[in-house]
């Protein structure tokens, strides 16, 4: 079985490379990924919110070959996603975006909870 260490490296990749496609994933299920009405490009806030996070899985993708030297990054990652989730939940209960509560706010809290753990590996908490 491979070691923890070594499955948070995996899971760095796949997070990021999650992050890289959230615009795609906001064309095949808009109500799950997308807050605004139309097609994603005719937000300026969700374009601006896909560049941000692309940026971060770019980031997470190259964390993911030292992450003991990345320690920082991974942490801002975990605790974003809880606050951004934390916030989107509470506004998924307001109008029509309830479906998000499948979607980019699980997602959101699923990512923290899986680094969290994961970062709990001896080998990334002694940096």
């Amino acid at each position: 079985m491979p070691s923890r260490h070594r499955i948070l490296k995996i899971a760095l990749v796949v997070i990021g490379v999650l992050m890289l496609l959230v615009y795609p994933l906001a064309v095949v299920w808009p109500s799950g990924w997308s807050w605004h009405q139309g097609a994603p490009y005719q937000s300026d806030y969700f374009i601006m919110i896909v560049g941000i996070y692309a940026v971060l899985g770019v980031f997470l993708c190259r964390a993911a070959r030292r992450p003991e030297a990345n320690v920082s990054l991974i942490w801002f990652t975990v605790v974003s996603s809880v606050v951004h989730g934390a916030i989107m939940a509470a506004q998924s209960f307001g109008g029509h975006y309830r479906g998000h509560l499948w979607g980019d706010v699980a997602a959101l809290f699923l990512v923290a909870l899986v680094l969290a753990i994961l970062m709990r590996t001896p080998a990334v908490t002694r940096t």
